[in-house]
């Protein structure tokens, strides 16, 4: 004998259907969390490939978005390739700011630390900023890169307790300056040195590029002995 229809039609006695799970929604993105979020795939997508060779369609597919939001929030990839080296040069800038206590071989070592903290943590970003861009690093593309290298020759100074820079001394110090971030790049690529080592590596390094500089400018002589008998003392 059939089961009896209930007055809303459902078979008495037959199984409610199931319930179907409601269909998820992706949680709706604040304008700033969009744009970092479309940075973010742009900083990885320019950190492997020169820039000529992204795409917006690439970016996009990379961030999960569509091609117009990205011209949407950029106008171009161009823009789209000032913000994200901006980016990337913003988060060093807040990672080096100077410490405060210490002896100047020692603040150096910490912010050496915090610099290679932002290499290994932000490895995209470090690799887009020092091999992306135009050749002739002109432009705006150049004055972001270049205010990221001034920014780091004056917390050096800063270090080293030097107000100013005499023509030896700030050749000596960018010179070492271009081999802490080969030496970045070197790292990520290959990793066959521990970190403390090769921070120890590069301040050593610093110490005697400042001994010979001082052969050349008084100055520097006089900060390279100051330096050697702060850290003599602090070994004793």
């Amino acid at each position: 004998m059939a089961a009896e229809k209930s007055k809303n039609g459902r078979r008495s006695g037959g199984s409610p259907r199931a319930q179907r799970p409601a269909p998820r929604t992706r949680r709706r993105l604040s304008v700033d969390e969009r744009r970092d979020e479309l940075i973010e795939a742009a900083l990885q997508l320019f950190s492997t490939r020169p820039p000529e060779d992204v795409s917006i369609d690439d970016v996009a597919a990379a961030a999960g978005a569509s091609r117009a939001l990205v011209y949407h929030y950029f106008g171009g990839k161009y823009e789209l390739y000032l913000a994200a080296l901006g980016s990337a040069a913003k988060r060093l800038a807040d990672l080096l700011e100077p410490p405060t206590e210490g002896k100047p071989l020692e603040r150096l070592q910490i912010s050496l630390e915090r610099y290679f903290d932002f290499v290994e943590s932000h490895a995209a970003g470090f690799t887009a900023l020092l091999r992306g861009g135009p050749a002739d690093r002109s432009g705006e593309v150049g004055e972001i890169v270049d205010g990221m290298r001034r920014l780091l020759l004056e917390r050096i100074l800063h270090a080293l307790n030097a107000e100013t820079a005499p023509p030896v001394l700030r050749i000596t110090l960018r010179s070492w300056m271009a081999s802490v971030e080969t030496a970045g790049l070197d790292w990520l690529e290959n990793r066959d040195l521990t970190r403390p080592a090769l921070e120890r590596l590069l301040v050593d390094q610093l110490v005697v590029l400042l001994d010979v500089a001082g052969k050349h400018e008084p100055s520097v002589g006089a900060l390279f002995s100051t330096l050697a008998h702060r850290e003599m003392a602090h070994e004793n």
